[in-house]
């Protein structure tokens, strides 16, 4: 999107802390009318600014203890887009980055526990054409969850 003015980052300021918000909260924060804070988001939802909305499910509270980080070295990084298709069929996995470093990718899963860890990185992963290698890193606690910060052009 070409043109984010102020009153677009201010209002992804608000939203990006509680999406929650009503939009005739907004509005008063922003000084304008809630139909123009209705049109700035929808056009921001359009232009991709705003890639998603909805309740975040704490993976734990639904039984899922275990995340993990596995980082995966292919055969060749070109066979990245084929890998990354497979590993989509595996629910568990919620994120997949093409990396630098010492890994083709990157991925995030949630397990129930250690045995259905090992399920997924031995008969999931593991087993799909390309991988050649992968390495666990389990997480112990997240200590910070956020989006990037949202801030307005100092003038």
């Amino acid at each position: 999107m070409e043109n984010i003015d102020a009153l677009d980052l201010k209002i992804l300021g608000i939203i990006s802390v509680n999406a929650r918000i009503p939009f005739k909260d907004v509005a008063a924060v922003c000084g304008v009318s809630r139909a123009a804070i209705h049109q700035r988001v929808q056009r921001l939802i359009e232009a991709g600014v705003i890639t998603g909305s909805g309740y975040t499910v704490c993976p734990k509270s639904i039984g899922y203890s275990t995340c993990t980080y596995v980082g995966i070295k292919l055969e060749r990084g070109s066979m990245y887009k084929r890998v990354a298709a497979e590993l989509d069929k595996i629910p568990e996995i919620v994120e997949c980055h093409f990396t630098t470093g010492p890994y083709t990718m990157l991925v995030k899963l949630y397990s129930r526990d250690n045995e259905h860890l090992m399920d997924l990185l031995n008969n999931r992963i593991q087993e799909i054409s390309g991988v050649i290698s992968t390495e666990t890193l389990i997480s112990l606690e997240q200590s910070i969850s956020r989006s990037v910060p949202v801030m307005q052009n100092e003038k």
